[in-house]
């Protein structure tokens, strides 16, 4: 199969990393709000946590995001515990919910192993401009909210490449709501 989307290099993924102390201020409002899903006007609930049933080394766990490992430490473990359609004011909204490994891996490649797993769930995320959603929360809704339940993306937002979708802090077209 082809690849629709050019591959990222180590170099710009280290720059991003380096890139987010000087964007963090900036991007603490980033990705949406805090709300809950329910307070949103979601369909469901979030499960509670769940937490992968083999556990990575404990070094690998706590490295911070900015490490780039040589061996993937979350190899053969999901990235993405589930997805969830809701409704929401604007339009349908695909909630995503990264496992424990998928909020820590930070080897090189793992961002596009956990899109391709959010397509596996779901293929209705494979729309125009989704797959920069999901990359901008993997890239800055990890460092600015690592703790977020969930991920939220939206098809009814404009397709504007992925710099774009970045200085929009993930949500172009206008602020979650």
């Amino acid at each position: 199969m082809a690849q629709r989307y050019p591959r990222r290099n180590g170099v710009r993924h280290r720059t991003a990393a380096l890139l987010s102390v000087a964007l963090l201020p900036m991007a603490v409002a980033a990705c949406g709000s805090d709300e809950s899903a329910s307070a949103r006007g979601s369909t469901t609930t979030p499960p509670a946590t769940t937490t992968p049933t083999r556990n990575a080394p404990a070094s690998a766990a706590s490295a911070p995001l900015s490490a780039v490992p040589t061996v993937d430490p979350y190899a053969g473990l999901p990235l993405i515990d589930h997805v969830t359609w809701t409704e929401a004011v604007d339009g349908p909204r695909l909630l995503v919910f990264p496992t424990s490994a998928g909020r820590q891996t930070t080897f090189p490649g793992s961002d596009e192993r956990a899109w391709q797993e959010v397509i596996a769930q779901s293929s209705d995320a494979d729309a125009p401009g989704m797959r920069d959603q999901f990359i901008c929360h993997w890239d800055w809704a990890r460092l600015v909210q690592p703790n977020k339940p969930s991920w939220n993306l939206e098809p009814w937002r404009p397709a504007v490449g992925y710099s774009a979708t970045v200085d929009a802090r993930c949500n172009p077209g206008g602020p979650e709501r």
